[in-house]
Parts: structure tokens; C-alpha cells; sequence
């Protein structure tokens, strides 16, 4: 079998598993967080980003097989290439083959604008990109960019939010943007668990790259995520799941529980509101 055959049998692979073996755990629920959150609708063509990591490919792949049995709407998967080495652009390229993926690549020197910066690089970085991406979007004709983050994203954002910000917020399904007028960010796989993500690589032998920021691999000794806050959290939740099996769906849902009776004071279209209006 030449090169193309084995690429194309390896995605054939890929294709079964989701419908197959990852139906339940990832399938539905990427179905099931469009349709809850009404994230796609007719004439909606949508910018798959991708970083190239397991998320964002992940969520490439169940787009094209959510086009692929008919839907009112179109994507163009993109990748922003903030500077990565050779080995990482040639992994994404690689990947992207094996699953199918018609990547559309374009080029930034984000990480070169960032790397000197001394306070807040990440944040920088993520608005930087985030910019990039919906003016590329918006340059392609799409609407929305989709970003691949997850249920894990979702209630370490909780309590991050809570603990480091003193607020109580979440990475909400779906945000207009406020500085690109018509063009939406939706968030198809807020439902989607990362252990089952990690499931779905090691079942199909897939690698994808990490974090390959050199930011931080400078701080972190080549793992960007030892020393964050938001590593902090993830081991924050093992230690609380450990006496609490139900602590991560309980995170999740208190966002969507909130009792207003019993919040002392609340911001709603950037107006406070004191409990003491209604007291």
C-alpha cells in the first residue's frame, strides 16, 4: 500500500471510531451541544480553528462528519500558524492529512511578538491569535470561528474565575464578538470530556502536538502546562473527585443553577445590581 492508501485507510479508521466506539462520549455530545446551544444555523459558514492540538483536530474531524450527512451550513478549517518550528508545522500538516482534514494555513509572527514580553504573555498571545483568527475568518466569508474547548476547559475556567478573579464567570457556549461586527464564537465541544478525548487518540495511535509556545518552554522547563494556574486547578479537582466522585459535574452545572435570590450582587450588560433593589 503506497503513502496515500495507508493515509486514507488510517482515516477510514478514524471515521469508524467515532461512530463506533466514541458514539456516546464524544459524537453525541458534540450533536448534542449544537442543538442545545443552537451554535449552527442555516447559512452559517464557520471557521474551524485549529492549533494542531487534540482538541481543535479532534473538533475538525466532527465537523466534516456532521457536513458529511448533510448540514445547512459550510466550514473552512483553518490553522494559524503563530511561528512554530518546522517539527511542529510538518505534524499539524501530517495530521491533518491522516484525518482528512483540508486545512487552509496561515502565517503570523505572534510568537515572536510575544516572547519578550514579561508580564501576561499567554493572555497577550491568546488575544493576539484570537484577532488573527477572526479577521481571517471574516476575510474567508465565515461568521463564527469555532474553538475547541471542552468540559475540563469549562469548570477549571469556574473556579479559576472564582479563586485568582473574585467572580464568578464560565467560558460561555457561544459569545458575539465586540470588536468584529457579525462574526460570532461558538463552543462545539463543551460537552466533550478531555479523558475521552485522550481515549479517542490512543485508540486511533494519534499525536498531536501540545502547547509549542517557546514562552513556555522557557518558563517551564518544555512543559507549558507545570507551572500554570490552570494545572493547578486540574490537580485541585483530582484531589476534590477523590472524596467527591460528583464535584466536576457539580462545578459545571452551578453556573447554570445560579439562585439570583441568594447572590449578594450581580453585573448584568456591564450594570450592577445590589440584592438590596429587590430586598
Amino acid at each position: 500500500m503506497d503513502n496515500t492508501g495507508f493515509m486514507q485507510s488510517r482515516g477510514k479508521a478514524v471515521e469508524r471510531s467515532l461512530h463506533e466506539d466514541f458514539s456516546r462520549t464524544i459524537l453525541r455530545r458534540f450533536t448534542k451541544a449544537l442543538e442545545d446551544f443552537r451554535l449552527t444555523e442555516r447559512g452559517d459558514k464557520i471557521a474551524v480553528c485549529i492549533s494542531g492540538g487534540k482538541d481543535s483536530m479532534l473538533m475538525s474531524k466532527l465537523f466534516q462528519e456532521k457536513l458529511s450527512h448533510g448540514s445547512e451550513f459550510e466550514a473552512v478549517y483553518l490553522v494559524m500558524d503563530p511561528g512554530y518550528s518546522p517539527e511542529n508545522r510538518a505534524a499539524i500538516e501530517k495530521n491533518a492529512e491522516i484525518l482528512g482534514i483540508p486545512v487552509t494555513i496561515f502565517e503570523t509572527d505572534i510568537y515572536q511578538s510575544v516572547y519578550n514580553v514579561g508580564d501576561s504573555p499567554c493572555f497577550l498571545c491568546s488575544r493576539m491569535r484570537r484577532g488573527h483568527l477572526y479577521s481571517r475568518a471574516r476575510e474567508l466569508g465565515c461568521n463564527k470561528i469555532a474553538l475547541g474547548h471542552h468540559y475540563d476547559d469549562i469548570i477549571e475556567t469556574i473556579l479559576m474565575s472564582m479563586l485568582y478573579g473574585g467572580q464568578v464567570r464560565t467560558m460561555m457556549p457561544k459569545v458575539k464578538s465586540a470588536n468584529y461586527d457579525g462574526m460570532e464564537l461558538i463552543r462545539p465541544m463543551y460537552y466533550i470530556r478531555e479523558d475521552d478525548i485522550k481515549a479517542w487518540c490512543a485508540a486511533n495511535s494519534l499525536n498531536f502536538i501540545s502547547c509549542a509556545c517557546r514562552v513556555t518552554e522557557r518558563c517551564n522547563g518544555g512543559d507549558g502546562a507545570n507551572g500554570s494556574k490552570r494545572a493547578e486547578i486540574k490537580r485541585l479537582i483530582a484531589q476534590l473527585k477523590e472524596t467527591n466522585p460528583q464535584v466536576e459535574g457539580n462545578i459545571f452545572h452551578s453556573v447554570m443553577n445560579v439562585e439570583l435570590n441568594a447572590i449578594i450582587e450581580c453585573k448584568f450588560n456591564n450594570e450592577r445590581h445590589n440584592f438590596l433593589e429587590f430586598y
